[in-house]
């Protein structure tokens, strides 16, 4: 049974404060720290004992590999068996930075560390105060992201304060993260590197350093052993049930909007059930994506009468919003509340990050329907959909919505690996439109 702690936060940790921070780590505790990616749930990566915690407090599954977060190049060497040329080539290009390279590991790292693999994920963060925290620990940090086991990532210290309080023994914030989403995991060939995880270095960039560059498919049975954290079992979802939409700004609208009206009308169980998907409560993801005729089915339920406003979350572009409440009349719009910029929907400091991204909030009511909208930018942008992702979901958690539609992107650059998140967080359920 997991010990409650008193879990502390720091702001502006002094010498003083570092010092102390570096000899709870080596001790065996368990820190939040910040990282330009997300925040990270911290522990001494030599001490076995230690990571178990990380399991612990998490409810992690324990063949799901940690990653150790060093402050620099040098301190890999004892890590490992060998830091090949490509490896050592893609260090000196991208490191510090969102990348994460797994090497053959040395008898000095702890198998719990691994997942039980022979290869050690490592990385080095681009961000000042982890580097700090990293030299005082004196120790390579494993550090997963500071969440509960199949939830959004935080990309603040209050989102790290909502899952984590009374599991770990402390908190520094260092205010929002810079990237959003977690780092991009690869292993290194001769002179080809695969990608086990989509993250802030794309593809594109790692072909300015080697040659060949692909993509893991090993795991999309979900039956192989993870090499790369995030990628068996279910990840990034929020409480409610999430559908994704991808195209162009008309084509997403109106599928958005043909949506909210057989949810409307239907429920959105039975809405669900007509896309021929189950609910998100199994692991286990679809081997296929939908179809996207069957949209335009009619459900084989009786209709269900709801005696309260159904409470949905919207997670659209600038774009998708304008084009949407064009088409709002038609579904009985009563009113419209803009929720100006610098106010929040709630009462909670935790998601004032998506102001700060330049996010506009939104509150929606009609017949049937109350609609929470997260309007995160440009359409089809990826580092503004990346920095609030994981944000937004959480927000959306905190209204207590039952359902959430939520626009994609392609899969260019960024792309990719905000999509990855989007497709883990809704089991596969997203809707591929059609660009009319």
């Amino acid at each position: 049974m997991l010990e409650e702690k008193e879990t502390k936060i720091i702001q502006n940790p002094n010498k003083k404060d570092m010092e102390a921070i570096g000899r709870l780590l080596r001790d065996g505790g368990l820190v939040a720290i910040p990282t330009e990616t997300v925040y990270g749930l911290g522990a001494n990566g030599l001490d076995a004992e230690a990571m178990s915690r990380i399991y612990e407090a998490k409810g992690r599954p324990s063949d799901n590999p940690l990653i150790l977060h060093v402050p620099d190049i040098e301190a890999v060497i004892p890590l490992v068996k060998e830091i090949t040329p490509t490896a050592k080539a893609l260090m000196e290009a991208f490191w510090p930075g969102p990348l994460t390279i797994t090497l053959e590991k040395s008898d000095l790292v702890p198998d719990k560390a691994t997942g039980g693999l022979s290869r050690v994920a490592l990385r080095c963060p681009n961000h000042a105060l982890c580097h700090d925290i990293l030299q005082a620990a004196g120790v390579p940090i494993a550090a997963p992201s500071a969440n509960l086991s199949g939830r959004p990532s935080p990309t603040t210290a209050a989102g790290v304060w909502h899952d984590m309080k009374g599991r770990i023994d402390l908190i520094v914030d260092a205010g929002p993260c810079q990237i959003g989403v977690e780092s991009t995991v690869v292993e290194c060939g001769q002179d080809a590197v695969t990608i086990l995880r989509p993250g802030g270095i794309t593809a594109d960039m790692l072909r300015t350093v080697v040659k060949e560059v692909r993509y893991d498919t090993a795991l999309q049975a979900g039956t192989a052993a993870p090499k790369a954290p995030g990628m068996k079992y279910k990840h990034y979802a929020p409480d409610a049930e999430m559908i994704g939409f991808v195209g162009a700004v008309g084509s997403v609208a109106k599928r958005m909007n043909e949506a909210l009206t057989q949810i409307k009308a239907e429920g959105l169980d039975p809405y669900i059930a007509g896309l021929g998907f189950s609910k998100l409560a199994s692991d286990t993801l679809p081997d296929r994506l939908m179809d996207n005729s069957k949209i335009n089915n009619k459900v084989n339920n009786k209709q269900i009468r709801i005696s309260r406003p159904l409470k949905l979350g919207l997670l659209v572009s600038e774009e998708v919003s304008l084009a949407l409440a064009k088409e709002w009349q038609d579904l009985g719009l009563e009113k419209v509340n803009i929720i100006s910029e610098g106010n929040n929907l709630s009462q909670s400091d935790t998601y004032g990050v998506l102001e700060g991204a330049g996010c506009q909030l939104k509150s929606v009511s009609y017949r049937g329907l109350d609609l929470v909208l997260v309007v995160y930018g440009k359409h089809n942008k990826a580092p503004a959909l990346a920095r609030v992702f994981y944000e937004a979901l959480l927000y959306f958690n905190e209204e207590g919505v039952q359902g959430i539609l939520a626009e994609g992107l392609s899969k260019d650059g960024l792309g990719m690996a905000v999509m990855n998140r989007m497709e883990k967080a809704t089991a596969h359920r997203i809707i591929y439109t059609n660009n009319n």
